[in-house]
């Protein structure tokens, strides 16, 4: 028998509570009626609901579904779900991981970041949640009940530190979870999102299903980044054979039978010289694993473009 109150923080003031991994197992959470809270749920659950919270610091590990933040003001958050929505809340400066387009509702001063964050059960709980570590549409922000002339929402600072908004937690129970909030640690790749691109260079490049898919992924997104190219956005996609004419054009027949095995994953980075080094990288570290990658400056955007076309054909459907 479940007991919800195991599953409920309400009324609470000026306390550090939490969930360590394990506690929550993918039940439905709720909070409500807090104020001056730090409140870290470390583990994956259904949903979570959000009523009347001011002032507070949250954490919430894989939700499978929908987190939905009410009447909320001055809170700042770390959020990973599959949808998320905020209704009359006030001022949240969210670090999100988002697998579908977030939405905001009647909702003003809304800041958000790209999700950061790493403890050695979150990479299990994202699978148990069904999320990919790849789909993350975070800076994509849907505004139900925009305002003309003015912005409910923008985006926090490039160079946002997610431990000076929500600060590690200080309680000894919750000291035994292995944080670090190291951006270069994160289970999810940091990626750019919606921001200004540095150059008029990009570069797909796309892994198919296998063993160590994540692992390349991340590989080639190490090697990347610490050359100074930028991560803008990932995405994990099922592709069928039409799927790969359209986004891989004459290389596509390599590629049809590598498509059954599983998802793709894909990367965009961006920076002068972006096609170059990913090509050599690739040859160099990966030289066994079968991947796409942009052949040229020329063709790259187009390849960009073929690609999340796609993606948002499949979202819309």
């Amino acid at each position: 028998q479940i007991d919800p109150k195991e599953y409920t923080f309400s009324g609470l003031k000026d306390e550090t509570v939490g969930r360590l991994p394990g506690k929550v197992a993918g039940q439905q959470f709720v909070i409500q009626d807090c104020e001056n809270c730090s409140i870290y749920i470390f583990d994956h659950s259904a949903t979570i609901t959000i009523d009347d919270c001011v002032n507070c610091q949250i954490f919430l590990g894989p939700i499978k579904g929908s987190v939905f933040f009410r009447d909320c003001k001055d809170c700042k958050c770390i959020v990973a779900c599959q949808q998320f929505r905020t209704r009359d809340c006030r001022k949240l400066e969210v670090f999100l991981c988002c697998a579908t387009q977030p939405i905001i509702e009647s909702s003003t001063g809304m800041k958000f970041g790209c999700f950061q964050y790493y403890y050695p059960e979150l990479a299990l709980q994202f699978k148990d949640a069904g999320l990919s570590i790849f789909n993350n549409t975070w800076s994509n922000i849907h505004d139900f009940t925009p305002v003309s002339g003015e912005n409910n929402w923008g985006l926090l600072p490039e160079n946002a530190v997610v431990q000076d908004y929500v600060p590690l937690p200080s309680s000894e129970e919750l000291k035994a979870v292995r944080i670090s909030t190291d951006a270069t640690r994160s289970i999810i790749p940091v990626t750019r999102g919606r921001r200004q691109k540095n150059s008029d260079e990009s570069c797909l490049a796309v892994f198919f299903a296998g063993d160590y898919t994540t692992a390349n992924a991340r590989k080639l997104i190490d090697e990347m980044t610490g050359k100074g190219f930028q991560l803008v956005q990932t995405k994990e996609v099922s592709m069928k054979a039409e799927d790969a004419h359209r986004v891989f054009q004459q290389c596509a027949s390599e590629f049809i039978p590598l498509l059954e095995k599983g998802p793709v994953v894909a990367l965009e980075f961006n920076g002068d010289g972006a096609v170059e080094e990913c090509r050599s990288v690739i040859s160099d570290v990966f030289s066994g694993t079968k991947a796409f990658v942009s052949e040229s400056k020329a063709s790259a955007s187009q390849d960009v473009d073929n690609f999340y076309n796609f993606v948002d054909m499949q979202m819309g459907m």
